[in-house]
């Protein structure tokens, strides 16, 4: 991102970066309005935006999902010809589809280029994915034809697994996608699988979890505790040496992260 701010003809969006706080949503698009020379009309793009219901509301009290919205604006009215957005559905609390509607339209007049962390977001948004590690970008293959669906159906019919949290409450077996589960923990000699706020009991260690889960995002942050790195949405510093994750899950959750496992996150997340 540092590499490519100084390039005239890039615009970035910054997951979270800062706004004029003090202003209203229709104060800023009117602000765009003037200053880009725009004949853009403000309604209907508080309508388009998604914002019409918060167009007296001062950008500081915008939820995070709305904020995205806001700079999504500033995206809009971008002159550069191309785009480079930071993971643009992070702070996303609702449905996409409209978010990526709006993306489309952006792809039919500027080039965009999507950095994020989440192989399903570029999946649902990118023609052409690259991976980056410490040799270079490397292509994925993500071709979609029946064809392809089709070999890939004959090569792997024999090797089929499927990957399933298996958990147990009221004598009722309950079994889970890896994706759904926000963390697991491990209380009193019991293993608890957290999935929207409410635990399961789950027979299997914390040991074995961890390594079922290991090429589905999931970090062992602790000697109690598994989580989904998908969910994070906080590092909190509390003291020199203590941490804890905040999950963007529908019930404010907070796990430990132990300094032992602070650097090795760090690397995991690449900062």
């Amino acid at each position: 991102m540092n590499q490519l701010g100084n390039r005239l003809q890039y615009y970035l969006f910054r997951a979270g970066q800062n706004e004029y706080m003090r202003l209203t949503v229709e104060e800023l698009i009117t602000f765009l309005i003037h200053v880009t020379e725009r004949n853009d009309r403000l309604p209907l793009l508080m309508d388009y935006f998604a914002l019409k219901e918060e167009w007296k509301v001062k950008i500081k009290d915008l939820s995070p999902s709305k904020r995205v919205y806001v700079t999504l604006l500033r995206v809009f009215f971008a002159y550069q010809p191309i785009l480079v957005l930071e993971e643009p559905y992070f702070y996303l609390e609702e449905d996409r589809r409209h978010f990526k509607r709006i993306l489309d339209d952006l792809s039919k007049e500027k080039q965009i280029l999507m950095l994020t962390s989440n192989l399903e977001d570029a999946m649902i948004s990118c023609d052409v994915i690259y991976r980056l590690n410490e040799l270079g970008f490397h292509p994925l293959d993500i071709r979609d034809s029946e064809e392809d669906k089709q070999e890939v159906k004959e090569q792997d019919r024999a090797n089929i697994t499927l990957q399933k949290i298996y958990t147990k409450r009221n004598d009722k077996v309950i079994l889970f996608d890896p994706p759904e589960v926000d963390y697991i923990e491990s209380l009193e000699g019991s293993i608890l699988v957290y999935v929207g706020g409410e635990n399961y009991v789950c027979a299997l260690t914390l040991t074995e979890l961890e390594q079922r889960l290991l090429n589905f995002g999931f970090f062992r942050c602790h000697r109690s505790y598994i989580v989904n790195l998908q969910k994070v949405r906080e590092i909190i510093t509390w003291t020199k040496n203590s941490y804890s994750l905040r999950l963007s899950t529908g019930k404010d959750a907070v796990v430990p992260l132990s300094r032992a496992k602070l650097q090795e996150l760090k690397a995991l997340l690449n900062i």
